[in-house]
């Protein structure tokens, strides 16, 4: 996979190799709040600077992982989180 590098000031050159630090993603488009009916579904939408960049989903201190009730979704820079069969818990 490619990946982009942009030089920065702490670059060193050490026998004709360059080291970068990579920029890290950030939002483009933050998580906004959403409606939905107890037992509905409900997807949360962000958008990252890079494309394909890793995307942990959390609740609080909680990781949340694909399964029944959690379904995640990334297409170049959007990622998107459905929540199944909600409950008020879910809020």
């Amino acid at each position: 996979p490619s990946t982009s590098f942009f030089p920065s000031p702490s670059c060193s050159r050490s026998k004709s190799h360059f080291y970068f630090i990579a920029l890290p993603a950030l939002f483009k488009q933050e998580l906004q709040n959403a409606e939905a009916e107890e037992g509905g579904t409900a997807t949360l939408r962000c958008e990252l600077t890079k494309p394909k960049a890793p995307v942990e989903w959390r609740k609080g201190d909680v990781t949340l992982y694909p399964g029944l009730k959690y379904e995640m979704k990334q297409q170049g820079c959007a990622a998107e989180l459905v929540i199944y069969d909600l409950e008020l818990d879910d809020s």
